[in-house]
């Protein structure tokens, strides 16, 4: 239950294992950071470590089964080598943290998700007993982080989600909706590409919520006027009606500068409206930073896909050309049933819309099978919006309830396994053959390529991936970090096979 160290430097190596998404894995690289600035080092097993973490996920059933097998393995371990350190943290944790001890007595230390900092001071102690965090405390963006790429990195924009989708335990386990500031943001992505960082990934629950529960009387940048003025929101510029605000010479103005009385004494005072922040600008401000070459981000919800977002894609090339769009069923009534806010038409809106402006961009998206109540009309619905957007890839999952979820609740018209596994295999064949008929628009085009590193399956060749998030894999030359010109001569479903242009070897392009 319990292990002692007399200092910090008694535990000299750790092993993490990460489950689940890629906030998940942001999280671990903070973990990782923090201890090797405690003077941990890595173990690449964790039979080698003095101290096991395991940062765990609770969204999907088979993370669970994957870590209580790991735990099962720990366990062991631990009945061997009693000083080692076991610790689990994570939404998994979270969802648990009332029985997490008393399931687990071998356990050493349980946190959530907004608990990462306390990880150092429970192995800083003089002694140490079985402890658990969970209260979020705020964003742990002071911890120091050990990416596994020099080139890329996760950057955490939000935290929580205020959505109530019925089958989902991430407002249980992350809480509420939460931005953080948008100057501290940009800090850290100029800290990253100081760095050497060239490509960054935005991550929240929600990302394109980001902002909502921040204000600022700063003016929108000029080129998303026009949507905001569409859709009536605030613009953070001077307005000459709504309530009276300080003004006049002297009085400083929405920019800082002194306001210039220059209409008399007659003049209506102008007012800066107090705006919330948006992801459109966050997305524009991050692209403009010096060094920063592609800006990705994950997840957004469809509902709140507007057209400034998209505008920002079509017009900036440092915005990748693509986007992932969760469709989780094709049929309104399902759809319903799972809370999502939106109905099949007004997914396909949006499509529409992010295709009008970016005709060539990728869409991916995830889908659920089986979800209760989900009749085979309902599961051709789903078929039928696959086949009609044609996305270029989908993670398909069938439906597993989770404990304290309103989907957990259900009980009435379950699909039988069976059932769901026949359905998955349908999906997953449609899928695939959209996907490869929407891969080979790439053949005989030139694409920029970020080198990875050399491909898993053929060390003589290298690894990359393109803006529409395409792996490639290639013959030519170049170093992680670096972008090349790869002319494409095949595609699979899943990614593309070329050969570096002449150009770019010679270092012309």
């Amino acid at each position: 239950m319990s292990a002692t160290l007399t200092t910090p430097t008694t535990v000299r190596r750790y092993h993490v294992r990460t489950f689940g998404c890629q906030m998940n894995e942001h999280d671990s690289e903070r973990m990782r950071g923090m201890l090797e600035s405690l003077g941990y080092s890595p173990a690449d097993e964790p039979e080698d470590a003095d101290l096991i973490l395991f940062n765990t996920c609770s969204i999907r059933e088979s993370a669970d089964s994957r870590l209580i097998a790991h735990l099962g393995h720990a366990k062991r371990m631990k009945r061997e080598r009693p000083d080692v350190v076991v610790g689990v943290g994570g939404c998994w944790a979270q969802s648990v943290k009332d029985e997490v001890f008393e399931r687990f007595p071998f356990v050493d230390v349980a946190f959530g998700p907004g608990q990462i900092n306390r990880l150092a001071e429970f192995l800083t102690s003089d002694s140490l007993s079985a402890q658990g965090y969970f209260e979020f405390e705020g964003f742990p963006a002071h911890l120091p982080t050990k990416r596994d790429r020099d080139h890329q990195a996760w950057v955490q924009i939000a935290v929580g989600c205020n959505l109530k989708c019925s089958y989902c335990i991430v407002p249980s386990t992350r809480g509420r909706e939460s931005s953080r500031p948008f100057e501290q943001l940009l800090d850290e992505v100029r800290a990253l590409a100081a760095d050497g960082v060239r490509e960054v990934t935005l991550l929240g629950q929600n990302v394109n919520a980001y902002g909502r529960d921040l204000r600022t009387v700063e003016p929108l940048p000029a080129e998303l006027l026009p949507y905001a003025e569409a859709a009536k929101r605030p613009t953070g510029l001077p307005s000459s009606s709504g309530p009276t605000a300080p003004s006049g010479p002297g009085v400083p103005s929405a920019e800082g500068r002194p306001a210039a009385d220059a209409s008399g004494p007659q003049a209506r005072p102008s007012t800066v409206r107090p705006r919330p922040r948006t992801f459109a600008e966050l997305l524009l401000a991050v692209a403009d930073v010096d060094g920063i070459e592609r800006v990705r981000y994950t997840s957004p919800h469809p509902k709140d896909i507007r057209e400034d977002v998209v505008a920002v894609h079509a017009t900036r090339p440092e915005v990748c050309q693509h986007i992932h769009l969760p469709l989780q069923a094709g049929s309104s009534r399902i759809l319903k049933r799972m809370r999502r806010t939106y109905d099949r038409e007004r997914y396909l809106d949006r499509v529409r819309m992010i295709r009008e402006r970016c005709p060539d961009i990728a869409l991916t998206t995830d889908i659920i099978v089986g979800f209760p109540g989900e009749t085979e009309e309902d599961f051709v619905e789903t078929l039928e919006v696959v086949d009609e957007v044609g996305f270029d890839g989908a993670f398909t999952f069938v439906f597993s309830p989770r404990r304290g979820t309103e989907a957990a609740t259900f009980t009435d018209d379950l699909v039988p396994h069976p059932v769901k596994v026949e359905r998955m295999e349908r999906l997953v064949e449609l899928v695939q053959r959209r996907a490869h008929e929407r891969t080979q628009r790439f053949v005989g085009r030139t694409l920029d390529v970020l080198v990875e590193g050399p491909s898993r399956h053929d060390p003589d060749r290298l690894r990359g991936r393109t803006s529409h998030n395409k792996v490639v894999n290639f013959t030519g030359l170049g170093e992680p970090g670096e972008t090349v010109a790869v002319e494409i001569t095949s595609a699979t479903s899943q990614s593309l096979q070329g050969e570096m242009t002449l150009l770019s070897r010679l270092g012309v392009a």
